[in-house]
C-alpha cells in the first residue's frame, strides 16, 4: 500500500484528494502520512517515510500557491498525475451552539479568502484567525473543547471530530476547485497515457523571447493551460517560466520540446502525466 504524504491532517482536503486519486488509479485508499507544511512532503519522501506525496498547486479563487512552484523546481520528484477537488467550506463548532455564540473562527488562509463574504454579510462580529490547516482547526476545537470558537473545514473534518455544522457551503463561489499534483517517482506512465506536461525554463533577457516560444508551441498544437512566472533570485528582471501543456499527440509534444530547446535555458521537465478530467 502506498504511503502518501499530505500537508495537513486527516479530514483535510489534501487527505480527500489523495484518497480520490489513488482509489481511482490503484483501486485502494493509501496510507496517509501527515506533514506540517509543503517542504515536509519532500523530506518525508527523502527519508523513506512516504512513497509519494500530493500537493495543492492552484485554486480557482485564490490562484496559484507560488512557493509550491519553487518546490517543484528544486526537487527531483516528478509529477505523475493531478486531481481536481471541489472545495465546499463549512462553518462548524462544538454541538449545542449557534452562530451567534461564535466569536472566533480558526482556519487556513485560503479558506478565509474563500468564505470572507459570508462572514462579512452574516456575522461580522466573528474574528477570522489564520491557522495552519482547516482540519487541524477542527481537531483543536474538539480536543480542547473550545466553546465560542469555530472552524471552517470539510464535512469529513466535522464528522471525524464530532463537530456540528452551523452553516454549510459558505464559500463565496460555488464553482470552487483546487488542483492537486501527484508527486510519485515510482508510478510508471505508458507513453499513450500521457497527454499533459509541466515544464520550467528561463529565457534570454531580450525582447520577444517568450512570444517566440509561444508561437512555436502553437504551431505544434500545444494547448498552454497555465503560464506562471517567478523571479530568479539575484538576477534583476529575469524569471523562471512554469508552463502546463496539454496535447493530443505525445509525438507532437516531443517535437515541440525539441524545437524550443535551442531557444531556452535551464529546461526542467517537472512531470509528464495524464490530465484530470
Amino acid at each position: 500500500m502506498k504511503r502518501v504524504a499530505i500537508q495537513g491532517h486527516f479530514g483535510s482536503f489534501h487527505d480527500q484528494a489523495a484518497q480520490t486519486f489513488y482509489l481511482n488509479t490503484l483501486g485502494y485508499v493509501p496510507q496517509i502520512i501527515e506533514c506540517p507544511n509543503f517542504s515536509a512532503l519532500y523530506t518525508a519522501m527523502e527519508e523513506g517515510k512516504a512513497d509519494s506525496a500530493i500537493m495543492a498547486i492552484e485554486n480557482t479563487i485564490s490562484g496559484g500557491l507560488l512557493p509550491n512552484f519553487e518546490l517543484l523546481r528544486q526537487h527531483e520528484v516528478r509529477i505523475k498525475g493531478e486531481v481536481y477537488l471541489a472545495i465546499h467550506q463549512n462553518l462548524m463548532a462544538l454541538p449545542g451552539q449557534k452562530i451567534e455564540d461564535i466569536r472566533e473562527i480558526r482556519t487556513h488562509y485560503m479558506a478565509i479568502n474563500q468564505t470572507r463574504d459570508f462572514f462579512e454579510k452574516n456575522c461580522p462580529w466573528i474574528q477570522l484567525v489564520e491557522a495552519e490547516d482547516t482540519a487541524a482547526s477542527a481537531i483543536e476545537i474538539a480536543k480542547k473543547q473550545l466553546r465560542g470558537v469555530g472552524a471552517v473545514a470539510s464535512t469529513v473534518a466535522a464528522q471525524q471530530n464530532n463537530l456540528e455544522i452551523l452553516a454549510a457551503g459558505i464559500e463565496t463561489y460555488k464553482d470552487n476547485f483546487t488542483r492537486f499534483l501527484i508527486l510519485d517517482n515510482e508510478m510508471e506512465m505508458a507513453e499513450d497515457q500521457i497527454d499533459k506536461a509541466s515544464i520550467c525554463f528561463t529565457l534570454p533577457h531580450k525582447p520577444g523571447s517568450l512570444a517566440h516560444i509561444l508561437a512555436i508551441m502553437s504551431f505544434y498544437e500545444m494547448n498552454l493551460t497555465r503560464i506562471q512566472s517567478l523571479p530568479i533570485p539575484g538576477k534583476k528582471w529575469q524569471y523562471f517560466f512554469y508552463i502546463d501543456i496539454k496535447f493530443d499527440s505525445c509525438e507532437r509534444y516531443r517535437q515541440a520540446l525539441s524545437a524550443v530547446r535551442p531557444l531556452i535555458d535551464d529546461l526542467k521537465i517537472l512531470g509528464e502525466y495524464k490530465a484530470a478530467i
